[in-house]
């Protein structure tokens, strides 16, 4: 047995979830990524004396709508704590949030790992404001700044320390990325930092109830870099308890380039924040007729569309999965389905011939070129034994595309791609084959089943590929069966 398999590491996520709402958690200053440095700023964001914050309406429906959707319990009265820490990027010397009231506690967020259908219990959510960004490597003498950012809302969600591999914390903030997307609270783009996580890690001799000491890990980009900084601190951590090494109590970073983690500062006395109440803010009372009334929007999460589509459409765990990964795709899914009833088919198409075009050209849903009515049409044709499924996607969809309003049946014609379902025509070219192959024909009728194939690609080639490959089938076998 390996050495790290006496261990288990206890993993507990905090994501913070930058909200896509207009203007700034406190202030009217405008909440946009990419505009020019410290543009998006006012005398409130910047904490300026006597200047009064008030709270975004719809920080609290987005709270609130989160809430919701991973089953947790509302808080009614709202309160805001100033959270006193110096950073460079935090003009006010502290950040509003709050403390001891966080809007939600409780709830839980289901994902799925390596097929096993898991839950990850949260501790709380809550709702806050983000610092300014300290810009390192523009200049080699100088730390820039940038307090755009400062004042942005933000809800940040704490879970349970119930995880045990950096896999299982990629699967989970993957469904928290896919949840708040369908929710359209947040774009949860890691890149622009719009959803950003740490990770606290410790690891324990398994079987034991004690935790171990507990390291944070931050500043990382990507749900695979946080899987792979957790799989690095986790083998650190043992390797240095092995080596009856201590480990420290701190924060570190992690390096994308080497794989590894870094110290960046030491937590062995907690931090003191000195929370008290924020002063200049009333709380906020959030009632149950508000929530019913916020519940009334909510849109069909990604769980509730899996289980439609297994459970009514008959799909696979795979093709649900795959269409409820993107709220887009899901959406044009649910629009195909409503004309045409071949939900299978229809995942097809979307999963398969539309998502390769789109990802040759680079574009997204929103952008294609086919309404769904347009594909129904395509599925019909070929339900209807018309055209195949080949022609279909290789000659008739790209031919649509460039001609999105057109009638899909009469461009096959145009094409020349209707199948001939005339059994008599068939009959013919099947004749004429058997004919020209009397050998094979004895081979078949000896036992040499397999036959049947090379028979129906004869008759195709001389039908010139236009024969309903159904109807040729049964037609042939008939035949041969009766020779």
């Amino acid at each position: 047995m390996s050495v790290y398999e006496k261990y288990e590491a206890v993993i507990g996520l905090e994501c913070h979830i930058q909200l896509l709402t207009k203007t700034k958690m406190y202030s009217n200053d405008v909440a946009e990524y990419g505009a020019m440095p410290n543009t998006n700023v006012s005398v409130i964001s910047l904490g300026h004396p006597g200047t009064l914050p008030m709270v975004n309406k719809s920080a609290i429906e987005f709270a609130v709508k989160l809430g919701l959707a991973v089953n947790a319990n509302i808080r009614e009265e709202n309160q805001f704590a100033r959270k006193n820490y110096f950073y460079a990027d935090l003009p006010k010397g502290y950040q509003v949030t709050q403390d001891k009231t966080p809007i939600c506690t409780g709830g839980f967020v289901n994902y799925k790992d390596k097929d096993q259908d898991k839950r990850l219990n949260l501790t709380r959510i809550h709702m806050e404001e983000d610092a300014g960004k300290s810009i390192h490597d523009v200049d080699p003498f100088h730390t820039l700044i940038d307090l755009n950012r400062a004042g942005t809302p933000l809800l940040e969600i704490v879970t349970e320390p119930e995880l045990r591999t950096g896999e299982e914390a990629y699967a989970y903030l993957n469904e928290v990325r896919k949840l708040v997307r369908y929710l359209d609270i947040c774009d949860g783009n890691m890149e622009e930092g719009s959803l950003r996580c740490d990770a606290n890690i410790s690891v324990r001799i398994k079987g034991a109830s004690e935790f171990g000491k507990k390291v944070e890990v931050k500043n990382m980009n990507s749900f695979r870099n946080v899987q792979r900084a957790i799989d690095f601190e986790i083998k650190r951590q043992v390797d240095l308890i092995e080596n009856n090494e201590p480990i420290a109590i701190e924060t570190r970073s992690f390096d994308a380039v080497n794989g590894s983690t870094f110290s960046l500062r030491s937590k062995e006395s907690a931090n003191d924040y000195r929370y008290f109440p924020e002063p200049d803010l009333q709380p906020v009372y959030v009632t149950k007729s508000y929530i019913d009334t916020v519940k009334s929007k909510m849109p069909v999460l990604p769980a509730q569309l899996f289980e439609r589509y297994t459970k009514e459409y008959g799909l696979s765990d795979y093709d649900a999965f795959q269409l409820t990964e993107l709220k887009e795709i899901a959406a044009y899914y649910n629009e195909l389905v409503t004309h045409t009833k071949n939900y299978k088919s229809a995942a097809n198409w979307v999963m398969g011939t539309i998502r390769s075009s789109l990802n040759d050209r680079a574009i997204t849903i929103q952008k294609f070129e086919l309404k769904p009515a347009k594909i129904a049409e395509i599925i019909k044709l070929i339900e209807e034994g018309k055209v195949s499924n080949t022609a279909a996607a290789a000659k008739l969809f790209p031919e649509l595309i460039a001609n999105p309003t057109a009638n899909a049946e009469a461009i096959a014609k145009k094409l020349d791609l209707i199948q001939n379902s005339n059994s008599e025509e068939l009959q013919g070219y099947i004749d004429s084959v058997l004919d020209k192959f009397p050998a094979k024909v004895d081979e078949y009728k000896g036992g040499k089943v397999g036959l049947l194939g090379m028979f129906v690609g004869e008759v195709m080639k001389a039908s010139k590929g236009k024969a309903d490959p159904k109807l040729l089938n049964t037609l042939v076998k008939e035949t041969l069966d009766n020779k």
